[in-house]
This record gives C-alpha cells, structure tokens and sequence, in this order.
C-alpha cells in the first residue's frame, strides 16, 4: 500500500546478521545461477525496485526460490514528483497537459506543473486560450494553476482607439485606409496580464487584458476578469466580483510568506496533505523550520 508518497521497495535483506550474501541462507549451499536475484547481491547496497506482491503467496519475479522470497525486506523509500516537463502528466489521459512544455511564444511564460485541460486539443493553447496576441505585451502565469477548458485570455491586442466617434480599425486594411494606422496603433494597453501561483481557473473563464489574479485566487466557471483578484479571493460573475475571501486577513499574510509553490519539490511532496488540506500556520512553521519564507510574492 503506497501512503504518504512513498511506494514500497522490495529488497533482498542477508539471513544473518553478518551479511551473508546468499539468499538461500548461510548453511544452504549457493546456486547462483538459478535464483535470478542472486545477482543483486554483487552489490548490497543496491536495491531493487518492485511493486509489492498482492498476496503473500505472489512473488514479484517468477523463478525467485522460496528461500530467497522469505528473505525479502519491505522498505520505504519516497516517491519521485511528476515530471514537470512531461507533456502528458496524466497516463492515458491526453485532454490534460502541463503547459511549461507546450508553450513556445517569447510572450508567454508559464510555471512548473500548472495544467491546462481541454475538451478541444490541450496542445493548441496559445492558439486556442491565448487571444490577441500581437503585442508586446505578456501573459505569465505561476505554478502550480489549474486552467480549465474554455479559459480565454484576452491580450491587449484586441483593444481598439477610441479616440473619436468610431472605433473602426479603418488602417488594417491598407491603402488608402492606411494612413490611418497611427491612430490604430494608439490604443491604450493595460500591460501584461499575470497569473499567480495556485490559482484554479474555473471552466470558460474570461480574463480580460492587464489583470492581475493573486496566488491561491479561484475563478468562478463563466466569470469575466476585468480588474485585479486579490489573494485567496473567490470571484464570480460578469464582471466578476469577490464572493468571499478564502482565509483571513491575518491567514492570507501567512501562506503568502510561506510560498509553499517556492519550496523544494522534494518538501512539497512530503508535505502535500498539509498543503492540501491542513492550516496556515502549519504550513508557516513548515517553511520557517526550512528558512523558505517568500521575500517576494510576485511569479518567478
């Protein structure tokens, strides 16, 4: 049984004491040759690795002498994290994609393990999510999001002057329209539209240009982001708006020192029940004990 994020080695241990290497035991006499994991014990100190049997019955290689099975030893070991750049993290699972991979526009920066899923083709997010972006301007989105199919954002691009009575793009055309192109080109942009870490973006979220979301935000399905989401903030609607925020004040200050999307994976993964479902203050003294409260709170 895999508990905690480890998963159970299976390791051959010595009938005694002193470290005989032979897996049939010290008063046996050695067959080398056919018990096929006699050849771990070349090297004692290297285990290998196996799923635990279902039964005690099972043995986990056929042709592994019964001396040798009653011999192995259980033993933990932690479980590696996901692969950050595996496209597809989920095995058999193609609609979800861990985005840092997949993304290739300069304007776009993406952080570690944050997933993108679609009904359409996760592989098409910049054409798909990312609107309008023919500018400068650039989308940054933090660890460790969850972005739901149908999210869109909306760049600057799609912004138009509006600097008399129409807003008509008269100088995309070309000539002779297109001695109007400066006006075209005056349209106001917000800047860059910016992501926090662990942010969940819910299904068909619309994310308007220059808005910034805060780590730990959650978007409604549906909602129209036209102004900034404080942290910890749950927003809904059209334009959306703050529902409630997720802690208190005092609580929003503690998990944004603790950053815990900053730490080490190897301390994520330790503690992902904690980040998941424990308190503020036990993931502050997590990072505290560790000396990884954040000095900044912006994505890397």
């Amino acid at each position: 049984m895999v508990l905690d994020s480890e998963r159970l080695l299976v390791k051959l241990a010595p009938d005694s004491p002193g470290g005989s290497r032979n897996p049939h035991g010290p008063s046996s006499p050695a067959r080398p040759m056919r018990c096929p994991w006699h050849a771990l014990w070349r090297d004692a100190d290297a285990p290998a690795l196996w799923r635990a049997p279902r039964s005690p019955t099972e043995t986990p290689h056929s042709g592994l002498c019964e001396r040798a099975w009653q011999s192995l030893r259980l033993v933990r070991m932690p479980l590696r994290a996901p692969d950050p750049t595996m496209v597809h993290p989920i095995a058999r699972h193609d609609r979800t994609v861990f985005l840092r991979p997949v993304v290739q526009s300069e304007t776009i920066e993406v952080g570690e393990y944050t997933y993108y899923d679609s009904f359409g083709d996760p592989l098409a997010f910049e054409r798909d999510a990312v609107l309008y972006a023919f500018g400068p301007e650039r989308l940054i989105i933090g660890r460790f999001c969850a972005i739901a199919s149908g999210v869109r954002f909306l760049m600057p691009g799609a912004n138009h002057a509006e600097l008399g009575p129409s807003a008509y793009p008269f100088g995309i055309f070309g000539p002779p329209w297109d001695t109007t192109m400066d006006l075209v080109m005056s349209a106001p942009s917000r800047g860059d539209t910016v992501v926090g870490h662990d942010v969940w973006l819910g299904y068909s979220a619309l994310v308007l240009p220059g808005v910034t979301i805060g780590h730990g935000a959650v978007v409604a399905a549906g909602s129209v982001v036209a102004r900034d989401v404080p942290p910890y903030a749950i927003v809904a609607g059209n334009p959306a708006r703050v529902v409630r925020s997720r802690f208190a004040e005092e609580d929003v200050e503690r998990l944004l020192r603790a950053a815990w999307w900053n730490w080490p994976i190897e301390l994520i993964t330790k503690h992902l029940r904690t980040i998941m479902a424990g308190t503020p203050e036990a993931l502050a003294r997590i990072a505290a004990e560790h000396r990884l409260e954040a000095r900044s709170q912006g994505p890397e």
